[in-house]
């Protein structure tokens, strides 16, 4: 062989050797490169050292859709996908597909296999975005959220594949710099902010000051932890969804501009609130408001492509009636104009809750001419509420404007067992199908509040994936296995099947908003002679009540009493069971004094006293349902004793009072240890007690009296700064 055939074989050898070098590379059998490492670091802390035994390979997409591959080959797991939200969905899915691990708000449950099975799965999306978080949840559950926690929530969030989350922390340091630079002094924001629990609506135009001041301290927390939750989800792909001006300025603004045309809003809700103000969208005030706000929040946060602003949320918009349609265009066209010449290309956000909230006013012209004038590929509707409001389908798919289907499923933080698995996959495959969906770009769940029914977020977010074409049935028996570690056994599967048929067959809770009076059950809202009109619950008690009876069975004979997300399940159906059975003991209670039945109704005044402190002492196996751990939240959250003691105030009142003169009053009510002892029951005893003494005196029972001294009892709890 001739030295240049050697040479020639040798450059041969070598050229072969840097192909097969640069195909493992580009497949991912190397370590995992700059582009995966925030999805890497996601599976470190879910799974530790063994998220080394992942190869993570972001891939180009040549179309609108997310996709991801998994396959599993030489105890390796390999997963190629669009984005690293896909690809942490996708490690996710083939987790949980094998059985070794469930991420909950209650727990994860991790139990991984010594050596990785066989598996091969592809799946793709035909949702560009799959949405999270209502601006309500920033009220209900997040106030008290230091960056650790928000850490495992993005970290779930990517793992469920969310890439369109709500992100509003933070923004008061940027009101405050604004209002600054237009001659606001600090007594003057004082006197405006709500305080921390309230700010949701307050940023919604609904509210001013209440339950404030707000600390200087807590605006500095939430400017800092929202620079590391936007650096998050922005480096795992996500698009946070951000604020924009809407159209709101305080009062002292007003006062200042007196020949700018500022509309004084009537009350919301009822009124009892303060008025608000909002800025004419044809004044030059908004324009140069509205892009100072993304300015500065640009500057502080870094650039954004999605901003939320809602200017009439459950607000009928200031418009004369003879000029009704062109001022509602005016309103729509000044608000993307505002964000387009701010932050050229990024897309107005807004929800759609409002056209479902108040029919009469948005009729189909009336939101014509609001969309009018905003490009189709420059607005983007969350048309969240379809559990209540076929909103998409009575404004036409909202006439070529982008858009996002969803559910809120949970209203204020109230945690009732409930959801309506059948419904989702059933109303997703029928949306797919549907030739009049529009401009659809997106999917997903906006709750109120979080850390509860686990189960129908977890499907939820799957749907988007699977399409609705896996049986209920079917998926419920892999989460069961990933969700309590073990092949199902036949009993614990029959008593979720029972549980979808007594409690996960209810699409919306109706008995929160019985009699126009919010609370999850009867024995949550304030007490009313009215209760005895009630119909009955959703649901089907019977068949609840066997699934409860085969679980706890099950827990004795298979030790999944020791299975702390077992124990959390049946701790959770069974004070939803015997709360609905405190409804029904209430309501023959109340019967019973009013036929002067003493003897009855003492028996089940007993029964009643003695259900709620069980379902309270129960409880106790779920430290996430507690009053203390809400309120010592709030409470370490403060910097000084002054700090703590407004945010126990904002916390109790929030879940309680709320605040106005309206109906928000145990809007937020929670089923947590603590409340039953210390809140509703004493309510009702006192009722129940002035009730009885009517009775046995003959005298006439003024209820209006004595729901007048409960308000003032629950104005005394709110003003406690206890911890229990």
């Amino acid at each position: 062989m001739t030295k240049e055939t050697l040479s020639k074989n040798r450059l041969m050898k070598s050229a072969a050797a840097f192909l097969v070098f640069f195909l493992f590379v580009t497949n991912g059998y190397c370590k995992n490169g700059k582009d995966t490492q925030t999805a890497s670091a996601v599976l470190e802390r879910l799974i530790g050292k063994r998220a080394n035994e992942f190869d993570l390979i972001i891939v180009e997409k040549n179309n609108e859709a997310d996709w991801f591959e998994v396959e599993t080959t030489a105890n390796r797991v390999r997963i190629k996908g669009t984005t690293n939200t896909a690809i942490c969905y996708g490690a996710y899915s083939f987790l949980k597909d094998i059985g070794a691990v469930l991420v909950t708000w209650e727990g994860n449950r991790t139990a991984l296999p010594r050596t990785w099975p066989k598996y091969s799965k592809q799946l793709a999306t035909p949702f560009k975005y799959r949405e999270y978080l209502n601006a309500c949840t920033f009220g209900y559950t997040t106030p008290w959220w230091d960056w650790k926690r928000w850490e495992r929530e993005i970290d779930w969030m990517a793992l469920h594949g969310i890439n369109l989350p709500t992100a509003l922390e933070g923004q008061e340091a940027v009101w405050q710099q604004l209002w600054k630079e237009y001659g606001l002094t600090d007594g003057q924001l004082q006197a405006h902010f709500a305080g921390p629990a309230f700010l949701p609506w307050q940023r919604m135009g609904n509210i001013n000051s209440l339950e404030g001041p707000l600390p200087q301290d807590w605006i500095n927390k939430k400017e800092n932890v929202q620079k590391q939750i936007l650096q998050r989800m922005r480096a795992l792909g996500m698009h946070p969804v951000v604020p924009a001006f809407s159209g709101y300025v305080p009062k002292a603004f007003a006062e200042k501009h007196p020949n700018s045309k500022i509309s004084e809003l009537k009350s919301w809700s009822g009124g009892g609130f303060e008025s608000t103000y909002l800025l004419d969208s044809k004044d030059p005030l908004f324009k140069e408001v509205g892009k100072r706000f993304i300015e500065i929040y640009t500057k502080l946060y870094g650039q954004s492509d999605f901003y939320l602003a809602d200017s009439f949320n459950e607000i009928t918009p200031p418009v004369s009636a003879a000029h009704k349609y062109e001022e509602l265009s005016d309103y729509g066209k000044t608000i993307f104009e505002t964000i387009n010449e701010a932050s050229p290309s990024a897309i107005w956000v807004m929800q759609g809750w409002l056209f479902g909230d108040n029919k009469e006013f948005w009729t189909k012209e009336a939101t014509k001419a609001f969309l009018s004038k905003v490009p189709n590929d420059r607005l983007m509707i969350q048309d969240y509420a379809n559990d209540r409001h076929k909103v998409w389908e009575n404004q036409e798919a909202f006439y070529g404007k982008q858009w996002t289907y969803g559910y809120v499923h949970n209203y204020g933080g109230s945690n009732p067992v409930y959801g309506d698995l059948n419904f989702y996959k059933n109303e997703l495959i029928s949306l797919l199908k549907n030739s009049n969906k529009g401009n659809i770009v997106g999917y997903g769940a906006m709750p109120e509040g979080l850390n509860n029914n686990s189960i129908v977020y977890e499907y939820i977010y799957d749907l988007p994936w699977n399409k609705g074409r896996e049986s209920v049935n079917d998926w419920l028996k892999e989460y069961l296995n990933a969700r309590y570690g073990k092949k199902t056994s036949a009993p614990v599967f029959q008593a979720w099947q029972l549980l979808l048929e007594s409690v996960y067959s209810t699409k919306y809770w109706e008995t929160r908003w019985w009699n126009d009076r919010a609370g999850a059950y009867l024995f949550f809202k304030r007490p009313t002679l009215k209760i005895t009109e009630f119909k009955g619950n959703p649901g089907d008690k019977e068949k609840l009540k066997q699934a409860i009876d085969i679980l706890k069975k099950e827990a004795k004979a298979k030790n999944f009493d020791k299975n702390a997300l077992y124990s959390y399940d049946l701790i959770d159906v069974s004070r939803h069971y015997y709360s609905l059975r405190i409804d029904d003991l209430l309501i023959e209670c109340v019967k019973a004094y009013q036929q002067k039945n003493i003897k009855k109704a003492d028996e089940l005044f007993k029964r009643i006293e003695k259900q709620a402190a069980d379902i309270d002492t129960m409880m106790s196996g779920q430290p996430l349902n507690s009053l203390n751990n809400w309120l010592k939240s709030a409470s370490d959250y403060g910097s000084s004793p002054d700090e703590s003691k407004l945010y126990i105030k904002n916390a109790r009142t929030l879940i309680t009072l709320w605040g106005g003169e309206g109906h928000l009053n145990d809007y937020a009510s929670r089923s947590w240890r603590g409340m039953y002892k210390e809140f509703y029951w004493p309510r009702w005893k006192m009722f129940l007690l002035a009730l009885k003494e009517s009775a046995v005196n003959n005298k006439p029972f003024d209820e209006l009296k004595e729901r007048e001294s409960i308000k003032q009892w629950e104005i005394k709890w709110t003003e406690s700064k206890e911890i229990h």
